[in-house]
């Protein structure tokens, strides 16, 4: 039976076909764009192997390239919209066929209710109500980057502690709770930023000290519903994302979701760790001085 994976990426893949079908000046616009291939597999692997979304790699490339902080982020989330989901169908495959019964991703399907269910309701609400980012998108998103990444590396170098989270945590309502409060502010952050939901449930469920590649497999797949569930405003007549990258990081994003699975359980857990806060402070770091 063919994995949802790789049905997802047909289907994506065949609109992707459809779309460039129909655009003009297809061969010409695949030369000057071609990078955006490379970037959006780039972006994918990153997010789906790690946990962070795809704006990691795309907010800090797209203002780079001098797009404006609105056309950045609708991109970034486009983008994600083929590598999340991709990432996500392979991690949730991953989870049945190998962890159903295991206790260490106990509580794997009620984290990611809980987390995204919170994460769209924060999401939309900060677009209702428009809730803007404190400061601009390059401060923001620096500082969030350094502080995030900050955070992992004090957690990979503490000693491991005895295993209290074999059974969601040991006290499931209050990591239900925290889960959903996190969903809700990491929604509003990623309306802001294209990132934030993600790396802050990944976050909080190593520092509860789950299962590493449970906690990324929970920020891959809330952050695909996440990135979904904007797809009104970022797909309405008035969005700014640029759709000529957008059809070719696409395809690169999906292709990078289908094989970051791999890259995650090819490496240790504190590679993982360290590589993932490395990279964020790095990109943060950068963002700042070009700010």
């Amino acid at each position: 039976m063919p994995r949802p994976s790789l049905i997802a990426a047909f289907i994506l893949f065949s609109f992707w076909l459809l779309w460039a079908w129909y655009t003009p000046n297809i061969a010409q616009l695949l030369i000057n764009n071609s990078f955006f291939v490379l970037l959006g597999i780039c972006g994918a692997v990153f997010a789906s192997a790690t946990g962070a979304g795809g704006g990691v790699i795309f907010i800090p490339a797209f203002s780079t390239l001098g797009f404006s902080p609105e056309e950045a982020i609708s991109t970034s989330f486009l983008v994600q919209c083929f590598g999340m989901t991709a990432g996500a169908l392979t991690w949730c495959h991953h989870y049945i066929k190998q962890h159903h019964h295991n206790k260490t991703w106990h509580g794997f399907i009620t984290m990611i209710t809980c987390c995204s269910i919170f994460s769209i309701a924060g999401l939309w609400c900060s677009k209702i109500m428009h809730i803007n980012a404190p400061a601009s998108l390059h401060t923001s998103f620096s500082l969030f980057s350094i502080i995030l990444g900050s955070i992992i590396i004090l957690n990979s170098l503490k000693k491991p502690s005895s295993d209290v989270t074999t059974q969601f945590g040991g006290k499931p309502l209050l990591d239900c709770a925290i889960l959903c409060g996190i969903g809700f502010i990491g929604g509003i952050i990623t309306a802001w930023l294209s990132v934030g939901v993600g790396e802050i449930a990944v976050i909080y469920l190593m520092l509860r000290g789950y299962c590493t590649k449970l906690s990324i497999a929970v920020g891959v797949v809330v952050s695909a519903v996440t990135v979904w569930s904007a797809t009104p405003i970022t797909l309405s007549p008035d969005s700014l994302a640029n759709f000529e990258v957008l059809l070719f990081a696409g395809p690169g994003a999906l292709i990078g979701g289908l094989i970051a699975k791999r890259v995650a359980l090819f490496f240790s857990v504190m590679k993982l760790k360290l590589f993932f806060a490395i990279w964020i402070i790095l990109t943060g770091t950068v963002m700042l001085f070009i700010a």
